[in-house]
C-alpha cells in the first residue's frame, strides 16, 4: 500500500521527524517489518527511529487510514442520497477527527422516526424555518395556517410544538453546537456518583463513590473506572453532565438572534434540544471519552508492570529443585535439569506431623545431593513461609540458594491446553510446581505461556477495551522476546511464537523440524523449516541465538545479512571472526568509516562493534536471591514501626503493592514511596524490586496493610531479583498505574488528539 503523502505530512509534524523518515518507516510496516526489526535493523533507513516511534508510526497510520475509510463512506452515503455539494464534499475532506467527521454527516445520516420527522410529515417544516429566521411577525396568525384535521395539527399550540421539534434537531445536527457542547462537558462536566437505595451493605466496597462529586477533566484513571465498575453491578447511579442552565445559555447565545416572538420559540427549541437530545447525546459522548482515556491509563500502567516482570532477572541454567507449598495435601516437589527438563516428581508433607517432616526432609535432601541442585524455588502462596523455613532447617550445602517465587499464574498455566501438550501424562500440581522452577531460571520465558491478565499485574484489566489491552500487551510481549533474545534449540513454542516474523504457525514448524532432524547447527538452517521463507528469516534470524553454532556470530544479535562486514573486517586484520570476538585490541583497531556503504552506516556499524564485544549479552540484570524477615510469617505478626524487606508486586496511579511475606500484600501509598514529591509512581520503584518499607498501620479484620518507603536508601534503584505475589488470596489492587517505552508511547500518541 502506497502511504498517503498527507498522512505522512501529518505524522511529520505531530511526531517532529522528517517526512523521508515516516515514509521509510510506513514503507516497511506495509511491507510486513515489526517493529522490533524496524528499531534494531533498519536504522540507516529510518533514521535511527526507536520502538517508541516506530509503533507511533504504525498507531497513527492505523488511525488516518480508518479515518480515511469512514470518510469514503460518508461521502458515498451523501452522494447516493443525491445531497452532496462541493462546499459539503471540502468539509468532510478537511476533517481531522472522527468526532469531526460523524458531526458533519449527522444531517445525513439514515436515522429512526424522530419527533422532527413526525412534524415534517405534518407539513410543518416552512413555519419552522420562519421561526428559525427570527423575523418580527405575527406568529400565532402564521402558526394557524398549518392546523389541519388531516394532518392532524389540532391547534396553534401543536404547529409550534411541531415546529419547535423541527428547530431543536437542526440545533442538535448543527456541528457548531456540538463541539461547543462537548467542550462544554469535557472542560466543565462533573461525574456524580450516588448509591443506589437499599445497596448500601451489598456495596460496601463502592462506600468512597456512595456520595461523590468530581470534574470529569480531572478523574483519574482508576477512580472512573471504579465509579462505572459500581454502576454496572447495579449499587451506584452515575450522571456525567455539566451544570444545566450554563448549557442551555451557551445553546440560546449561538441560536437566538433577536428578542421577539419567533425567538421566544427558538429559544424554547434550544431548552427543548439540549433536555431532549443533547444533553443525553453528549453525556455519552463524555463518558465513552472519559472511559477511553481512563482505558489508555489503566493499560499503560499494566504494560509497564508487565515490563518489568517479563524482564526479572533469570537465574539462568541451573538445576533446579522447586516446590508448590500446602499444608494437609503437601507440597509437590519437581526436579529440573538446566534446560528446564522434568527429571522427577512427588509429594512431600513437611507441615503434617513430625514423622512426615523428617521424612520430607531426607527426600529433599536425597534429591539435591543426586541431581546436584543448585537452587531450591518455593512459590510464595499457602503455606510458603513454613515450607521456605522447613528447607532452611535442613542445612543443605551454602552454594544452594533457596528462593521464594512469585507464583501469580502458575495454576492457570497448569490447567492450560499449553500446559496439557507439554506435560500429557502429569496432573495439574506437577505441572504447577515446573512453571514455579522454570520462572526462577527464566521470567520471560515461562510467564510468556501465560495470559498476561493472569498474571497479577493489572488494574481493572476486565473492565477496560479488550482488543486495545491485547494490542498493547502483545507488543509488550514482542519487545521483551526480541530485546532478550531466544535460544532457538531450547525455546518453547509459545516463546518462538513473539520473535519477529515468526507467529504461532512457524513456531510450532520450528519445534517440529527440531523433534525430527535435532539441534539447529546453523542460523541459515532454518530456511528449511516448512513455511519459513526469505522474508521470515529476514525479520526473525536476528532475534534468533544458537549457542556452540559452527558460525560464532550465530550466538549473537548480529544480523545474518552483516555476516559479510564482520568477515571483512577480520580478513583485513588478518584473524578469524572468533578472534575479533575475544580480543578487545584487534576490535581497537576496526575504523568503522572503512565499512560504510549505501546501505550500511554507522548506527548498524556500531551496534555490530557491541554486539562482537558481548555476544548475546543479556539485557537483564543479574540475579540476587531475596529473603523475608524470618518470624513474620502472617499479617498478625506485623506491628506498627517494623521494618521489613519486601518485593513490590503491582505498581497503580496511587502507589505500589509490596509483599511482606504474609500472604497479603501491603499498600505504599504514593505520598508514602519517598521522601520527595512523586507524580509517578514508576519513576520510583520498578515491579520485582527489592525494597525496605516501615508499617504504617495494620487492619487485620479488613486485611488492609499501610507501608512507607520514606528513607528507603533503595527507592530508585531496580531490582535484582526474586519475586513476590499471592495464589487465591491475593486483594485485588484496584481501588484507586515499565519503563520508558510505554510513557513514550502514551505521549507521542497524546499529540494525536
Amino acid at each position: 500500500m502506497e502511504p498517503n503523502i498527507n498522512h505522512l505530512l501529518k505524522i511529520a509534524t505531530e511526531l517532529a521527524i522528517t517526512i523521508k523518515q515516516v515514509e521509510a518507516t510506513a514503507t516497511l510496516l506495509d511491507e510486513g517489518a515489526t517493529v522490533p526489526f524496524i528499531s534494531r535493523y533498519r536504522k540507516e533507513v529510518t533514521g535511527s527511529l526507536d520502538e517508541v516511534q516506530v509503533a507511533a508510526i504504525r498507531d497513527r497510520m492505523e488511525q488516518l487510514r480508518e479515518l480515511d475509510k469512514r470518510r469514503e463512506s460518508i461521502l458515498k452515503s451523501i452522494r447516493d442520497q443525491e445531497k452532496l455539494t462541493p462546499e459539503l464534499e471540502e468539509q468532510i475532506m478537511a476533517a481531522e477527527t472522527m468526532t469531526a467527521l460523524e458531526d458533519i454527516y449527522l444531517p445525513y445520516k439514515p436515522k429512526r422516526r424522530t419527533r422532527a420527522t413526525i412534524a415534517r410529515e405534518k407539513g410543518l417544516e416552512p413555519l419552522a424555518q420562519r421561526l428559525f429566521e427570527q423575523e418580527s411577525f405575527d406568529v400565532a396568525s402564521e402558526a394557524a395556517n398549518y392546523i389541519s384535521e388531516e394532518k392532524e395539527v389540532k391547534d396553534t399550540d401543536a404547529a409550534l410544538a411541531g415546529a419547535r421539534d423541527i428547530m431543536a434537531e437542526w440545533m442538535n445536527e448543527n456541528a457548531e453546537a456540538r463541539a461547543t457542547m462537548r467542550q462544554l462537558f469535557e472542560k466543565k462536566g462533573v461525574f456524580k456518583s450516588r448509591v443506589m437505595m437499599g445497596k448500601e451493605e451489598e456495596g460496601q466496597k463502592f462506600k468512597d463513590y456512595f456520595e461523590w462529586d468530581e470534574p470529569i477533566e480531572k478523574a483519574p484513571s482508576h477512580r472512573i473506572l471504579a465509579m462505572r465498575r459500581g454502576e454496572s453491578e447495579m449499587v451506584l447511579m452515575l450522571t456525567a453532565q455539566p451544570d444545566e442552565e450554563e448549557a442551555v445559555a451557551k445553546l440560546e447565545d449561538m441560536f437566538v438572534k433577536g428578542n421577539n416572538a419567533a425567538s421566544e420559540q427558538v429559544r424554547l427549541a434550544a431548552k427543548d434540544c439540549f433536555k431532549r437530545l443533547l444533553k443525553l447525546s453528549m453525556e455519552t459522548e463524555v463518558r465513552l471519552s472519559s472511559k477511553k482515556r481512563a482505558d489508555e491509563e489503566a493499560i499503560r500502567v499494566f504494560a509497564d508492570n508487565l515490563r518489568q516482570l517479563l524482564l526479572s532477572s533469570p537465574l539462568g541454567q541451573k538445576t533446579v529443585l522447586a516446590l508448590d507449598p500446602g499444608f494437609r495435601t503437601g507440597c509437590k516437589l519437581v526436579v529440573l535439569d538446566k534446560q528446564g527438563k522434568l527429571l522427577h516428581n512427588e509429594t512431600v508433607y513437611p507441615h503434617t506431623g513430625q514423622g512426615k517432616a523428617a521424612e520430607a526432609g531426607q527426600s529433599v535432601k536425597y534429591l539435591v545431593d543426586r541431581y546436584e541442585v543448585e537452587a531450591v524455588a518455593i512459590g510464595n502462596g499457602t503455606a510458603s513461609r513454613e515450607t521456605e523455613a522447613f528447607v532452611n532447617s535442613l542445612k543443605l550445602p551454602a552454594s544452594v540458594q533457596v528462593v521464594m517465587v512469585n507464583e501469580s499464574g502458575a495454576s492457570i498455566y497448569s490447567a492450560s491446553d499449553v500446559a496439557r501438550e507439554e506435560f500429557p501424562d502429569y496432573d495439574v500440581t506437577v505441572r504447577g510446581a515446573v512453571s514455579i522452577g522454570r520462572r526462577l531460571m527464566d521470567p520471560l520465558a515461562e510467564l510468556v505461556k501465560i495470559d498476561p491478565k493472569s498474571i497479577g499485574v493489572g488494574q481493572y484489566q476486565h473492565d477496560v477495551d479488550q482488543s486495545a489491552l491485547k494490542h498493547t500487551l502483545d507488543d509488550v510481549v514482542m519487545s521483551c522476546v526480541n530485546a532478550v533474545g531466544v535460544e532457538v534449540n531450547t525455546a518453547s513454542k509459545q516463546l518462538l511464537t513473539y520473535v519477529s516474523g515468526l507467529g504461532p504457525a512457524l513456531a510450532q514448524n520450528i519445534v517440529e523440524y527440531r523433534n525430527q532432524n535435532g539441534p539447529f547447527r546453523t542460523r541459515t538452517e532454518l530456511k528449511k523449516v516448512a513455511r519459513l521463507g526469505d522474508k521470515a528469516f529476514e525479520q526473525a534470524a536476528g532475534f534468533l541465538r544458537i549457542r556452540d553454532a559452527a558460525h560464532p556470530l550465530d550466538s549473537s544479535a548480529v544480523h545474518p545479512e552483516s555476516y559479510p562486514i564482520v568477515e571483512q573486517m577480520a580478513k583485513d586484520l588478518g584473524v578469524t571472526v572468533k578472534d575479533l570476538m575475544q580480543k578487545e585490541e584487534l576490535r581497537k583497531q576496526i575504523n568503522l568509516k572503512n565499512y560504510v556503504t549505501d546501505t550500511v552506516g554507522l548506527p548498524t556499524l556500531q551496534d555490530i562493534m557491541s554486539e562482537l564485544a558481548k555476544p548475546g549479552r543479556d539485557p537483564r540484570q543479574t540475579f540476587e536471591a531475596f529473603s523475608f524477615t524470618e518470624g513474620v510469617n502472617e499479617i498478625k505478626d506485623l506491628r506498627e514501626g517494623m521494618k521489613l524487606p519486601g518485593i513490590v508486586t503491582n505498581i497503580t496511579a496511587f502507589g505500589a503493592f509490596v509483599d511482606l511475606g504474609v500472604h497479603q500484600d501491603g499498600l505504599v501509598h504514593v505520598s508514602h514511596l519517598s521522601d520527595r514529591f512523586v507524580n509517578n509512581p514508576h519513576d520510583v520503584v520498578k515491579v520485582g524490586q527489592k525494597v525496605e518499607v516501615t508499617v504504617l498501620e495494620v487492619d487485620v479484620p479488613r486485611k488492609r496493610i499501610s507501608l512507607s518507603m520514606k528513607g528507603d536508601p533503595n527507592a530508585a534503584k531496580p531490582a535484582g531479583g526474586g519475586g513476590s505475589g499471592k495464589k487465591g488470596n491475593r486483594r485485588e489492587k484496584e481501588e484507586e498505574p515499565m519503563d520508558d517505552f510505554q510513557a513514550k508511547l502514551a505521549k507521542l500518541k497524546g499529540m494525536f488528539k
